[in-house]
């Protein structure tokens, strides 16, 4: 089993290799797999998202916010608090606006911060996975810091261009995911 570390250097070139077109389409992909699995929790309002580091190659969630706000949902992101693992909660109008900070990390120039207590869904950024929604994030523990803190009905979904590992070797403080989806399929842990 590799390690995450070497999972996460496996996984960040694999990333590399797509190019702009195959990283829209993949993540336009990812959104219609998303729409079904919406369709099926219409009463779910409250969706926490991060928004895509361009030159990571992430996931362009802005698809999946676009589909939110037809549907006339709230969303959430977060920001990292400064000098801890701490994320504040920033509640996003409706069009908002982004700037990039210095990380890339593109943050809305408009919101309000809020108690996350009424977030129902969160979309959780990962390198990698495996078969039981076990992820590799960036080895940082802000999500995994983040999670801990949200009640345990809130829905954990995963976002990948790749299909997942066997296994993960998990530590005692990571998150599990309840679901991943990729641009062919919802996976349900």
């Amino acid at each position: 089993m590799k390690t995450k570390q070497e999972l996460r250097s496996a996984y960040r070139q694999l990333r590399k290799k797509l190019n702009p077109e195959q990283v829209k389409e993949k993540s336009i992909a990812i959104r219609s797999q998303f729409e079904g699995w919406l369709s099926e929790r219409e009463p779910l309002t409250h969706f926490h998202l991060f928004f895509p580091i361009d030159r990571f190659n992430e996931v362009n969630t802005f698809y999946i916010m676009e589909l939110l706000e037809q549907k006339d949902k709230v969303i959430y992101t977060s920001q990292v608090s400064k000098d801890s693992l701490d994320m504040d909660t920033l509640k996003l109008p409706k069009d908002a606006a982004f700037f990039l900070d210095e990380w890339g990390i593109p943050v809305p120039q408009e919101s309000i911060m809020v108690s996350p207590s009424k977030i129902q869904v969160i979309f959780v950024p990962l390198l990698a996975y495996d078969r039981q929604g076990n992820r590799v994030g960036f080895g940082k523990g802000y999500y995994d810091h983040f999670l801990a803190k949200l009640g345990p009905d809130v829905i954990k979904i995963g976002l990948s261009f790749f299909e997942p590992e066997e296994k993960v070797n998990a530590e005692a403080h990571d998150v599990a995911l309840d679901f991943c989806i990729t641009p062919k399929k919802v996976l349900t842990f």
